[in-house]
């Protein structure tokens, strides 16, 4: 079947099933889920739409915009909406505390990472707090955005005491395999997970629209001793993580 075929009006369209641009944008879902508008392609332009559906160019537009709120579309300048590639569901334990390394190699995932920040520089207020730092001291942070597979799955800003971690450029690939050679592996951690929309700059640089759904995970991890060795501030695409915690009586 067409598209031109599968968005007749007649097929689908009902006056007393809701907002006309509702049923569009769930015709248009079930389009790209039954292969009709595969991943990649071009959805037909506005005035196309709108001729096929006889719906106007203002109903179709909030349509396709829908669409692209949900992550399922993409607009690209000059070029029209396209059908978003699938992405590939990752579900990460609560239990236990691993790298995103480790976490993506157990998947058979290979990992790289951009690197945004990393170096020596002078804490924050919270970073003093939550680090137990004295007047004077220094943090080492590094700022990545992590990638699985080729694609962006979360941006990684961490803090560490210099004498946790005193050359943040030795990190390359896992900070936890670093700390692990310097003896200052975390062997617990506490968790906050909240969830976000992310804004422009972040929603950029992960590749999904402005005011997507995000993780935003905040990190606080302890050493066998009970000090405090690193603050972890994470933001997870929403559409490519799931947390799964077991919990037992």
């Amino acid at each position: 079947m067409t598209i031109t075929e599968f968005l007749a009006p007649d097929q689908w369209l009902d006056q007393h099933g809701g907002p006309r641009y509702v049923q569009l944008r769930s015709r248009l879902e079930a389009a790209i889920d039954a292969g009709i508008l595969p991943p990649n392609s071009s959805l037909p332009p506005e005035r196309e739409i709108a001729d096929i559906t006889e719906l106007s160019r203002v109903t179709v537009r909030k349509a396709i915009q829908e669409l692209v709120g949900k992550g399922l579309v993409e607009q690209r300048q000059g070029s029209g909406s396209f059908v978003r590639e699938a992405v590939r569901r990752v579900e990460q334990s609560l239990s236990h505390l691993t790298s995103f390394t480790q976490d993506m190699a157990n998947r058979g995932m290979e990992t790289t990472s951009k690197w945004l920040e990393r170096g020596i520089f002078e804490p924050s207020a919270d970073e003093i707090a939550t680090l137990g730092l004295k007047e004077g001291d220094q943090v080492a942070r590094i700022y990545r955005l992590r990638e699985a597979g080729g694609l962006p799955m979360a941006l990684e800003r961490a803090a560490l005491p210099l004498d946790i971690l005193p050359n943040p450029i030795e990190v390359t690939t896992s900070l936890y395999e670093v700390l692990e050679t310097l003896g200052n592996r975390p062997v617990r951690a506490a968790q906050k997970i909240s969830a976000v929309n992310l804004e422009a700059p972040e929603a950029a640089l992960l590749g999904v629209p402005e005011g997507s759904a995000g993780l935003n995970i905040e990190r606080t991890s302890y050493l066998r001793d009970g000090r405090v060795a690193e603050l972890t501030r994470s933001l997870y695409r929403g559409d490519a993580y799931d947390f799964v915690a077991e919990l037992r009586i």
